[in-house]
């Protein structure tokens, strides 16, 4: 668990975002020998702009884009404009930069906390997280084809309900797959770090879900995989320190662009955060 520790440590330097003019911040990537910047690391990087702009009020919804592949070489420059404060909602809008160039655009929307009706669907019935096998555990068997993305060291520990899109299978499943995750250490006491952290789960297995009908598998290789636009509605307060539950599934898919959506229960069975995004989806043609 130190390596992992010492994962969800660097998550928080990088979230961490050092601010050298009055409404624009310098990002930077873990080393970890991804090719491109993960996009829930560009996501909560900005939302982590757009919250230190903001002077009351919790991130409720954010709208996003994903324009052009990160450099995980260079910093990230979050450039915000405060588009409008309001009494109970306030509103930013935060463009990433790379030589000059947006690669990610963000709108965030922050409310003051009110009285008003409540009700929620119910969380699905799954087993405790406690009792699955850790992610490492899982895909022991295809080790050797998964190389660095393997040994990564990771800031959140997932546990699968349902198989992972790490292997190959011989038959199409349901588009639909539950993943319990946490970071794995505990966080600071603030509402908008462990915002961001549900935010950067949030894109790790959201579109393995349009793979599964397909018998498509991250080993295959053939594969490419990359999110297109991305929303969040934040319902209710979250701890990411403790274990949420990712209920994730795929309505449909077309062309090379996949849809899938997602809702994030904590522990206690409360709906907490919804999820949708459509990403890229396309099956390589083998080189002759």
């Amino acid at each position: 668990m130190q390596g992992m520790s010492e994962a969800l440590d660097e998550l928080i330097a990088i979230l961490d975002l050092e601010q050298i003019e009055v409404n624009i911040f310098r990002g930077y990537s873990p080393e970890d020998k991804r090719v491109r910047v993960f996009g829930g690391q560009v996501a909560a990087q900005a939302l982590i702009a757009a919250g230190r702009t903001v002077s009351f009020g919790n991130v409720h919804s954010l709208h996003a884009y994903f324009l052009r592949p990160g450099d995980v070489t260079i910093p990230i420059l979050f450039e915000v404009d405060r588009i409008r404060d309001g009494k109970s909602f306030t509103t930013r809008r935060v463009v990433a930069i790379q030589r000059g160039e947006p690669i990610f655009n963000l709108s965030a929307s922050f409310h003051k906390s009110e009285e008003g009706v409540s009700h929620q669907f119910q969380m699905p019935e799954v087993p405790d997280p406690n009792s699955l096998p850790t992610l490492k555990e899982r895909v022991a068997p295809w080790a050797d084809q998964l190389g660095d993305w393997n040994t990564r060291l990771r800031p959140l520990d997932q546990r699968y309900v349902d198989p992972p899109t790490m292997q190959i299978y011989d038959q199409p499943r349901e588009p639909k797959q539950r993943v319990w995750v946490k970071a794995d250490g505990k966080l600071p006491d603030d509402p908008l770090l462990h915002a961001c952290v549900v935010t950067y789960a949030s894109d790790m297995t959201l579109l393995d879900s349009a793979m599964l009908p397909h018998k498509l598998s991250w080993i295959s290789r053939n594969l490419m995989v990359a999110s297109i636009d991305h929303v969040m509605w934040f319902h209710r307060p979250i701890k990411a320190d403790e274990w949420f539950l990712y209920d994730q599934d795929s309505p449909t898919a077309y062309g090379a662009r996949a849809f899938a959506r997602g809702q994030i229960y904590s522990m206690d069975g409360t709906l907490a955060v919804s999820v949708a995004q459509e990403g890229l989806l396309r099956v390589l043609k083998p080189k002759p």
